[in-house]
C-alpha cells in the first residue's frame, strides 16, 4: 500500500482540470482529485445530449497549431479509420509532412470513440445574404454589396493602412487599423456589440489581439491566393491565420465526448472526481495552499488536503473562499471583473427555409435581431442528430446576469429565437420540431470593468507557490480550449522542473506568436 502520496486538487472539470489532471498522473506520483459544481465534464466544451440530439455550447473545432495538443487529442481519440487517407497532417516541428495514415486510426471494436475530419466554413449573414467569413474580395462579395459600397470599403482601408490609429487602445481601434473603417461598421460591430454588451469602443484591443491575432485584408488576400495555386492542404496549416483554417478535428458525439473519456483514464489511473461539490473555502498558511473544503448539494462537507491546487473557477469566486488576508484593493477589482452569459436555443426542424448549408456556423450581423450566431450541428458531426432527416440548431445569445435575456422563462426563449429566425427568413415556425434552452453562466470572461488592473490580482495569486490558476475563467483570459490546456500543461511542467515561476502559465496566449509557434518538446 502506497501512503503519502502527494495530492493535488483541481477545482473545475473543464478542459484545464481534465488536462491538469491527466498530465499529473501521466509525468508525475501526484494523485489528482477533481471537484466539479455540475455533473458534466468538459466546462463549456461539454456536449449537452437532449433526446438523442447533441449540443456543443459555443462551437468548438479541434485545431491547434500547438503539436503538443494535436498528438494529446489524438491519443485519447484516435482518426477515424476509412481506408486510404490523403489529407496530410505537418508537424511543424520537424517541418515535415505525415500522411494520416502514420497516426493512430481506430480499429473496428473503438468506431464511436473517434476523431473526424471535417471541413470548416462560416460566413457572415448581413442585408439578409450571406457573406464568407473571414470577407474575402470574391466576385460576390462585391455583388452583395455593390460598387459603391465597395469602393467606399477600398478607399477606407486605404486610409486606415496609411494613417493607423495609434496608440491602438480599443477593438474598435484594432478593427479599424486591419480592415478599415467602413469595412469594420459593416461586418464586425454589430456582431462584436451583441457579444459583449457594450460598444466596441469600450472593449479592450487585447480581445483582439488574442482572438482574431494577425488577421486582416492582406492575410486574407495571401490565404485566397494560395488557394488559387493549389497548395496542399495540412491538417495542421502552419502558414495559416487562426481564422483561416480549412478543416480540423472534431469527436464523433462532440467535444464531451473527449473530455469524458480523459474522466474514465483519470479514474483509471487512481485520481478522483467528485461531481456536484461546490468549493468555498480555500486554506492557506503563509506562502502555500493547504486544503480545500467542498460541500455537496445535501449540505455535506469534505476536506481535501492539498500540496497543489490548480484552480479554474471564476477569480471572484477564490478571492471570496480563499482564507488569506486578500488585500482591499484586490477584492475590489475582483469584483470589478465583468462576464458574459450564454444562452443557446437549440431548435429542432424538418428543414430550413434556405436549403443546403454547409455552415458549421453563421454570424448574424443583423441589427434588427438579438441573435449572435446560428450553429448547425448536422455539419459539425451528422452524428449529433439523433434523425440524419431532421435540421438540428443552435441559436447563440449572449446577456448580462441583471438583463431581461438571461432572465426569461423557457418557453419564451424559444418564442423569441423562432419570431427572429423566421424574421430573417431562416426558418417556417411550421417545421419547428422541438427546441430546447440550455444556459452558460460567465462564459466569456470581458476584458471590462477592473480587467485593466488585473494584473494585480495575478501578482497577488502568484504569490503562493503551489497554487496555479489555469484556464478561461481560472485566469479571466478569453482562451481557446487548446490555450486553456496549454496553460494546465504549463503548469504541470513547473511542477516537475519545481518551478514556482508563474510567468510562462501566463504567456500561453497573451503574445500573438507564442501560440502561432509553439512547439512541443
Amino acid at each position: 500500500m502506497i501512503i503519502n502520496r502527494r495530492q493535488a486538487v483541481i477545482v473545475g472539470a473543464g478542459p484545464a482540470g481534465l488536462t491538469a489532471a491527466l498530465e499529473l498522473l501521466r509525468r508525475t506520483d501526484i494523485v489528482p482529485v477533481v471537484l466539479e459544481k455540475s455533473q458534466a465534464m468538459g466546462g463549456l466544451s461539454r456536449t449537452v445530449n437532449y433526446k438523442g440530439n447533441r449540443l456543443d455550447l459555443g462551437g468548438h473545432r479541434f485545431f491547434s497549431k500547438s503539436d503538443r495538443v494535436m498528438n494529446w487529442w489524438l491519443e485519447i481519440l484516435p482518426l477515424e479509420s476509412s481506408g486510404r487517407v490523403s489529407t496530410v497532417i505537418s508537424y511543424h516541428n520537424q517541418h515535415r509532412e505525415l500522411s494520416l495514415n502514420g497516426l493512430p486510426q481506430a480499429n473496428s471494436s473503438e468506431l464511436d470513440r473517434v476523431m473526424l475530419i471535417r471541413n470548416r466554413k462560416s460566413r457572415i449573414y448581413f442585408l439578409r445574404k450571406f457573406f464568407d467569413y473571414p470577407i474575402s474580395l470574391s466576385v460576390q462579395t462585391a455583388g452583395n454589396l455593390g460598387a459603391l459600397r465597395m469602393l467606399k470599403i477600398g478607399a477606407s482601408y486605404v486610409r486606415s493602412a496609411m494613417f493607423p490609429i495609434k496608440p491602438e487602445s480599443s477593438l474598435e481601434d484594432f478593427f479599424i487599423n486591419r480592415f478599415g473603417r467602413q469595412l469594420y461598421f459593416t461586418f464586425f460591430k454589430t456582431y462584436s456589440e451583441k457579444v459583449w454588451g457594450v460598444p466596441c469602443n469600450q472593449i479592450s484591443a487585447e480581445w483582439g489581439a488574442q482572438r482574431i491575432k494577425g488577421l486582416s485584408i492582406a492575410k486574407a488576400v495571401q490565404h485566397m491566393i494560395r488557394k488559387l495555386c493549389g497548395k496542399p492542404k495540412s491538417l495542421s496549416q502552419e502558414d495559416t491565420e487562426t481564422s483561416l483554417i480549412e478543416n480540423f478535428l472534431y469527436p464523433k458525439h462532440g467535444p464531451g465526448q473527449l473530455w469524458e473519456t480523459v474522466a474514465e483514464m483519470i479514474v483509471a489511473r487512481g485520481g478522483e472526481i467528485c461531481t456536484r461539490v461546490s468549493v468555498d473555502k480555500v486554506e492557506t498558511s503563509h506562502n502555500r495552499v493547504t486544503a480545500v473544503e467542498a460541500v455537496d448539494e445535501r449540505g455535506a462537507r469534505r476536506k481535501f488536503l492539498a500540496d497543489y491546487v490548480f484552480s479554474t473557477m471564476p477569480v471572484i469566486e477564490l478571492t471570496q473562499s480563499i482564507d488569506a488576508p486578500v488585500p482591499e484593493r484586490v477584492r475590489e477589482i475582483a469584483k470589478g471583473l465583468m462576464y458574459r452569459n450564454l444562452v443557446t436555443v437549440g431548435m429542432l426542424l424538418t428543414k430550413l427555409r434556405i436549403p443546403n448549408l454547409q455552415d458549421n456556423w453563421i454570424y448574424v450581423q443583423e441589427p434588427d435581431v438579438l441573435v449572435g450566431r446560428i450553429q448547425i450541428f448536422n455539419n459539425w458531426s451528422p452524428h449529433l442528430v439523433a434523425d440524419p432527416s431532421t435540421t438540428w440548431l443552435g441559436l447563440e445569445y449572449f446577456c448580462n446576469d441583471a438583463d431581461e435575456l438571461w432572465r426569461q422563462s423557457d418557453e419564451r426563449m424559444i418564442a423569441l429565437a423562432t419570431e427572429e429566425m423566421e424574421r430573417i427568413g431562416m426558418i417556417d415556425r411550421a417545421d419547428l420540431l422541438d427546441a430546447v434552452v440550455v444556459r452558460v453562466p460567465k462564459a466569456y470572461p470581458a476584458y471590462l470593468g477592473s480587467y485593466d488592473r488585473f494584473n494585480e490580482i495575478r501578482e497577488y495569486f502568484d504569490g503562493f507557490e503551489n497554487l496555479f490558476l489555469a484556464g478561461r475563467n481560472g485566469m479571466h483570459k478569453y482562451n481557446n480550449q487548446d490555450h486553456s490546456m496549454l496553460t494546465a500543461m504549463t503548469a504541470v511542467d513547473n511542477i516537475v522542473a519545481g518551478c514556482f515561476d508563474k510567468s510562462a502559465i501566463w504567456a500561453v496566449n497573451a503574445e500573438q506568436d507564442y501560440h502561432e509557434k509553439y512547439d512541443a518538446d
